[in-house]
């Protein structure tokens, strides 16, 4: 936006920056606990917390949203007399700092110092290639070099550095990965001192075990919780990064935050005699060959009446654990070899590439299906990015089903075509196997008539169908097969799964239900690893942190239906990873603890962060207090948080520890913690999680309240750095001054719902403030013209009136009242 002249900007900033000096200088901001036991017992306190920003880069416009409504309510419960404390932390354990060192590392490797990267042609040469690895030009040396090209790689770290006004020798120092933590932050807390924050920054931090006095507070908190039963260790399936070799956490991840594993039954339908061409060839000798499908419905297998598999499609046949061959597509098979399908984990032995069309026709022998025989036929409508390529054809109970069997049984040229011969398409028929009430036992084809659907292309009609006959046929259909009828739907479809696995006609198999992308740009699966897990399905621990959240305000019934959803599925947490930035687990050092996990009870360290850090960032200064990180121990840490925990033996004064001791009883608990609602489904419900597991007996140190807010559009279009709709707190400060901004950023929005940043309102902040002061300047410079004397004129008794004139009914009776009385 176009502006005309900054003098007016110019002069507020002016004004802001005096007063943040004359801030700092008095230290407005620092608070410390009362040492009167009367002001202790009787707290008359609000303490606010936001979610610590993450340090690879500036704060932006949506950070400053949320942050804005601690600021806000602290300069509210100011004004109402209460003692106030916002502190403010600062993120840097987890993936993302590592994985961008790394990849500045691996860019300066291949291309050169500083890169020339690959001309813009190379590069979409590079994009379009399916291998996993691809073979870069180097033009300068004259030979070729590999690098890995995974999708959402391609743009680089070099550039997107630059993109942050860095010059390429400053960049170089990115590739340590501690100088992130040396640079970022600094920056971070000058410009939220910019915007003025009610902060007291003697209690700020970084985050890893950079930090020793944050390290040791987190070792102290998980030796806790293992000691409590909450952190378990064992197989469990996860989501996955093979490039990076650990689970990807939701903080760890580029695309998919809040995608978990998704159950599937894995049917084997076994390729038998008659073989078509590909399948006789000599490497599937004396081998048992299957067709994979994954599905949700297991309960539906008696209703086979084929496979669909897609022509134009790739397909690998890869040998499993025991000998077999399994048919599906590569990405499916990736993940397969992560879950124990094959002898070494994370290795698709590939025996053959088949296309889809190489398939067709094949003979199948298919658990459960009252057909002895079915052929796998063509549905052009798969898709490649879920299941396995692979689809079981159920058309008594499966729009698509039906109508893709329907266009291959009326389309004989569309069977010629893909060399289909009548017999594996005319005599099967749908199989009732559930009836529906208000559907019948042939709920899909009832439904497709209904909708009259013409072909399998027809998607949404076929998307309509699906949603009238899938729910209902779960929840209120009723089996009509042998061994289950006149049971539920609904109560048999684990058992079925169970004895189909259990026969060997049947796996379990897991992928993401979304894609999932690495902030090292791969692209995740899901993996049955060894892993240390906080156990948030437990039956007692769940209880309890419902019990917390009865008493939680989230002045939104939106954000509490959204907790109670999360607590009803949440089940185990990975909290444990071999890459990153972090904590060591205590007892078992070749983890680190994952960054959602250590950050869950760090509130509780703000209320003793300046007494141990002395207000240096990394905690590595002298503490004000003298105390040495090694003296931090378990016991020292206990009886700071746990009152009922006796004094330690411990060479750190009784007064000082008492007076750590003092901070934490009378801050705590939080009164509101403020974040953006796509956190509810992770890191605030792991916040309740762990407050209960570590006062569990002591719910006045529960979280009081969470206040959580929609995203932040910009002039009503989405925040994009690539489309330039993007603005950093820095550049707004620097555009509209910081109460401009603040002021614009009050007029956003309240509620869940996404909230609209619009410069032409922070503008007119600009305009208003500077008039006001104007007025202000003049009122004072005409001080002695004003009038003295009662105050006892209408106007004045209308306005001595106001507060009892109730919002939303003008007129009031109140003001009724008066104008009557001064008539």
């Amino acid at each position: 936006m176009e502006r005309k002249g900054t003098a007016k900007l110019d002069f507020l900033r002016k004004i802001e920056l005096e007063i943040q000096e004359k801030w700092e200088r008095e230290r407005t901001f620092e608070q410390d606990a009362p040492t009167t036991v009367g002001e202790s017992t009787n707290k008359n306190k609000y303490m606010v917390t936001f979610p610590y920003p993450y340090m690879n880069g500036r704060l932006h416009l949506g950070h400053t949203f949320s942050l804005s409504k601690c600021e806000f309510a602290v300069g509210y419960q100011s004004l109402k007399g209460k003692k106030c404390l916002f502190p403010f932390g600062l993120h840097c354990t987890g993936m993302p700092i590592k994985a961008c060192a790394d990849k500045l590392k691996r860019e300066m490797e291949l291309y050169g110092n500083p890169p020339q990267f690959p001309e813009e042609e190379e590069e979409e040469k590079q994009q379009q290639t399916t291998s996993d690895e691809i073979i870069i030009k180097d033009k300068a040396k004259g030979k070729k070099s590999k690098a890995v090209a995974k999708s959402g790689s391609s743009a680089f770290q070099w550039d997107i550095m630059r993109s942050l006004g860095l010059t390429d020798q400053e960049i170089v120092n990115f590739a340590d990965a501690e100088h992130w933590l040396d640079y970022f932050p600094p920056l971070a807390v000058k410009d939220l001192k910019l915007m003025g924050v009610k902060v007291d920054w003697r209690r700020s931090f970084i985050t890893t075990d950079v930090n020793p006095f944050y390290d040791s507070f987190v070792r102290w908190q998980f030796v806790t919780l293992k000691e409590r039963k909450k952190i378990k260790f064992g197989k469990r399936y996860t989501i996955y990064s093979p490039k990076d070799g650990q689970p990807c956490m939701d903080h760890d991840r580029q695309t998919g935050e809040g995608v978990g594993p998704q159950e599937y039954t894995l049917i084997k339908m076994k390729v038998v005699e008659p073989y078509t061409a590909k399948f006789k060839s000599k490497v599937f000798y004396s081998k048992n060959i299957f067709l994979v499908a994954a599905t949700l419905r297991p309960e539906t297998m008696f209703g086979q009446t084929n496979c669909w598999v897609r022509p134009d499609m790739k397909y690998v046949a890869f040998e499993t654990t025991n000998g077999d061959v399994f048919i599906s597509t590569r990405r499916a098979a990736r993940n397969m070899s992560f879950q124990g399908f094959t002898k070494e984990n994370g290795v698709v032995p590939v025996i053959m590439e088949i296309l889809g069309q190489d398939i067709l026709g094949c003979a199948l022998s298919a658990p459960l299906t009252s057909y002895k025989i079915i052929y796998a036929l063509p549905m052009l409508t798969i898709k490649e990015d879920k299941g396995t390529g692979v689809v079981t054809s159920v058309p008594s109970d499966a729009p698509d089903d039906i109508a893709a069997l329907r266009d291959i049984k009326k389309k004989q040229a569309l069977r010629e075509k893909y060399g289909i011969e009548d017999k594996m398409v005319l005599p099967f028929e749908p199989i009732p196997i559930i009836e529906i009430p208000g559907y019948g036992n042939l709920s899909a084809p009832l439904v497709c008539d209904e909708l009259k659907i013409q072909s399998q292309n027809d998607k949404e009609k076929l998307a309509e169908a699906k949603e009238k006959v899938y729910l209902k046929g779960f929840y209120e259909g009723i089996m009509l097969v042998e061994g289950y009828k006149g049971q539920k739907v609904q109560d048999v479809k684990k058992p079925i799964q169970k004895m189909m696995v259990e026969r060997g006609e049947a796996m379990i198999y897991m992928e993401p239900e979304k894609q999932v992308m690495s902030r090292s740009a791969d692209e995740c699966v899901v993996a049955l690893c060894d892993q240390w897990y906080l156990d948030y399905g437990d039956a007692d621990w769940k209880q309890q942190a419902n019990e917390a959240l009865k008493s939680l305000e989230t002045f939104c019934e939106e954000t509490r239906r959204n907790f109670e959803a999360t607590l009803d599925w949440l089940q185990e947490h990975a909290c444990s990873r071999t890459y990153g930035l972090g904590t060591r687990l205590p007892w078992d050092e070749q983890w680190l603890i994952e960054s959602l996990s250590d950050s869950t009870i760090y509130m509780a360290y703000y209320t003793v962060a300046h007494l141990l850090q002395g207000g240096v960032l990394n905690g590595q200064g002298e503490s004000p207090l003298g105390i040495k990180p090694e003296q931090m121990t378990r016991e020292v840490w206990d009886f700071i948080f746990f009152k009922t925990s006796p004094f330690p033996k411990t060479n750190i004064p009784k007064e000082h520890l008492q007076r750590l001791r003092r901070e934490f009883e009378y801050w705590y608990p939080v009164d509101v913690r403020v974040s953006g609602k796509d956190l509810v489904p992770n890191h605030l419900s792991y916040y309740l999680y762990n407050h209960v597991a570590m006062w569990p007996k002591d719910n006045g140190k529960w979280p009081q309240a969470v206040r959580a807010n929609g995203h932040l559009l910009l002039n009503s279009e989405k925040m994009s750095k690539s489309t330039g709709n993007f603005l950093t707190l820095s550049q707004a400060i620097d555009k509209f001054s910081a109460d401009g901004m603040r002021l614009a950023l009050a007029d956003a929005g309240d509620t869940v719902e996404d909230a609209n940043f619009v410069e032409t309102m922070a503008d007119a902040g600009i305009l208003r403030l500077y008039t006001w002061v104007e007025w202000v300047k003049e009122m004072i410079a005409n001080q002695n013209n004003l009038r003295t004397g009662p105050a006892d004129t209408f106007n004045d008794r209308v306005f001595a009136r106001q507060p009892k004139i109730s919002i939303g009914s003008w007129p009031s009776k109140a003001c009724t009242e008066t104008l009557s009385s001064s008539s």
